[in-house]
């Protein structure tokens, strides 16, 4: 899963880590744990990676990219979230840090990016692609949630 977070100026929130021995930056993402509703897995992912806590309000999609590095084919839920507070500094293992970034800026970054999915997903959610969050069954989720 990955998740756009904008803020007020328009801004970007997106992780600089290290991954297959490089700098790279991405949307705050990750993979879902056994038994973990998708919506906390939003939640804890961005939280642990940027220390911002967020509120999911959007599906995005489901997207797919195969790697060229490893031949891997990849799938990312994206969602599209509102920040709330920074609570910690704290961030995971090979996590450099948390940026809040324009569209041009994440531009810049060329092949510093992840994965293409990184401007893709920002110029779907920019070009106002929205799901309600319920579009995505998740048995994890409790009914009141849902």
């Amino acid at each position: 899963m990955a998740v756009i977070v904008e803020d007020e100026a328009g801004r970007y929130l997106m992780v600089e880590e290290i991954s297959g021995g490089k700098v790279v930056f991405n949307q705050p993402a990750g993979h879902i744990e056994e038994d973990e509703a998708i919506l906390d897995a939003v939640r804890r992912e961005t939280l642990e990676e940027t220390g911002w806590n967020i509120e999911p309000i959007h599906f995005l999609g489901i997207y797919t990219y195969k790697a060229p590095a490893n031949g891997v084919t990849y799938y990312r839920f994206c969602y599209a979230a509102r920040a709330g507070d920074r609570v910690t500094e704290q961030l995971d293992d090979g996590i450099i840090a948390a940026h809040w970034l324009t569209l041009d800026e994440i531009r810049a970054l060329g092949d510093k990016l992840r994965s293409p999915l990184v401007i893709q997903c920002i110029e779907d959610y920019r070009n106002g692609r929205r799901y309600p969050l319920d579009v995505v069954v998740d048995a994890q989720t409790p009914p009141s949630e849902r």
